[in-house]
């Protein structure tokens, strides 16, 4: 398609440009931008509202209209992570290992820019600063494609961005957003393989499964967030609630967010009805094993596929086990290599958890809410990879790097 050629050509154009600029460069550009957001708070958050107001009346879930919403702190939230990013070391140009062969050649491995960057996202219009700004602070060209229900929030994210870039005199085209929701401009962007290094998803399962099935651009998936917490037999109770609750209910629309419980069976008696209760008042639809159920009358009947589900809502499965070890085995089965988290007072069975359980963070005695490039201490972060090449976990600044051999000679032939 010429309109996302078009759009390659100028994205090419600019990484070239951006990896010339210091990093004193990048970090002015980036309070230029943070800055540029707080002032026109006002007018993005117009955008937002229509993008709000038509996602109400077509349906959208609870749990995704708050993934969309944008509000004056989580606008302060969005330029925060942006001056974040300017405290963070700039990886680009760092050595990362030096070494002399014995014909002489010197041969350096340093951090490079990956050089153009696409990005396929939902209704999450914060994502398009925080895509931003760590692509650009790593010297890269980011082409951002976000989710219909987003369309006037990010618009006018990027265009906020891009005028605080040309003010600066440095090319807008390091940001550049594809504003044509037809599907078909979608799957082409998947295929730009001449101008982009690498694509990201960032979205629920169809979308990471269309891009994965779909995409000639090496693929970077981050996954959905099937999350688990396991409450040992060892556990502190009075712990496990509160870490529970937060879990599950703090903020139900994003994939660090508890999806499934297990409980160790000896002390499901005392957990469960505090646990109950308390699930209660937040309004947590609870569906259980025939255990559970006994304790908890009016839960709801657990199926297979509720262990498999990522519902992004306010419900919660829950299945008694008998063992550390039946757990993890439950847990491998149906996470999705995101975040699982063990409460236990037993260092054995906390160590044998972190060992065995198959997910990018693994916990013990914290919520899986802190799964996140802010709370990681990267800054904003480009998304969750739940695979095993490349980056693993939070994406922040290096995972968007990659690297190259600078050889030094003084003649030498082979």
């Amino acid at each position: 398609m010429e309109y996302l050629n078009n759009l390659g050509q100028k994205a090419a154009m600019a990484k070239y440009a951006l990896q010339k600029l210091s990093t004193e460069d990048k970090n002015a550009a980036l309070r230029a931008a943070a800055a540029a957001l707080t002032d026109e708070a006002e007018r993005i958050l117009e955008a937002n509202h229509a993008d709000c107001e038509m996602a109400a009346a077509n349906g959208m879930s609870e749990g995704l209209l708050d993934r969309l919403k944008l509000t004056p702190e989580r606008i302060k939230g969005m330029a925060e992570g942006l001056l974040q990013i300017v405290q963070l070391e700039d990886p680009v140009g760092t050595l990362m290992e030096s070494f002399e062969r014995p014909n002489g050649l010197k041969i350096d491995k340093v951090r490079v820019p990956m050089g153009v960057i696409g990005i396929i996202y939902e209704a999450r219009p914060n994502v398009t600063a925080d895509a931003f700004g760590l692509c650009f602070k790593t010297g890269n060209a980011v082409i951002l494609k976000g989710g219909k229900d987003a369309t006037h929030s990010n618009a006018a994210i990027t265009e906020v961005i891009r005028k605080a870039l040309a003010d600066r005199k440095i090319t807008p085209d390091a940001m550049q957003l594809i504003e044509d929701n037809d599907r078909a401009v979608t799957t082409a962007f998947m295929k730009l393989k001449e101008y982009v290094d690498v694509l990201i998803p960032r979205g629920g399962a169809g979308l990471i499964r269309a891009v994965v099935e779909n995409s000639t651009i090496p693929v970077i998936e981050t996954g959905t967030g099937n999350c688990h917490i396991y409450v040992d037999e060892n556990a502190d109770l009075d712990k496990a609630v509160p870490i529970i609750i937060n879990a599950k209910t703090q903020r139900i629309g994003v994939c660090n967010a508890c999806e499934s419980l297990l409980i160790h069976e000896k002390i499901a008696d005392r957990l469960l009805p505090a646990l109950g209760c308390a699930l209660r008042e937040k309004n947590v639809e609870m569906r259980g094993d025939a255990r559970v159920r006994e304790l908890l009358p009016d839960a709801m009947e657990a199926t297979e596929e509720d262990y498999g589900t990522e519902y992004l809502d306010y419900i919660l499965s829950m299945k008694t086990v008998a063992s550390v070890e039946e757990a993890i085995l439950h847990i491998n089965r149906y996470n999705t290599k995101h975040s699982d988290a063990i409460l236990t007072e037993n260092r054995e069975h906390a160590e044998q958890f972190l060992r065995e359980v198959d997910s990018a963070c693994v916990y013990v005695n914290a919520s899986t809410r802190f799964t996140d490039g802010f709370e990681f201490g990267f800054g904003a972060e480009i998304g969750i990879s739940t695979q095993k090449l490349h980056a693993r976990g939070p994406m922040g600044l290096k995972e968007l790097t990659a690297y190259k051999y600078l050889i030094r000679g003084n003649g030498q032939i082979r």
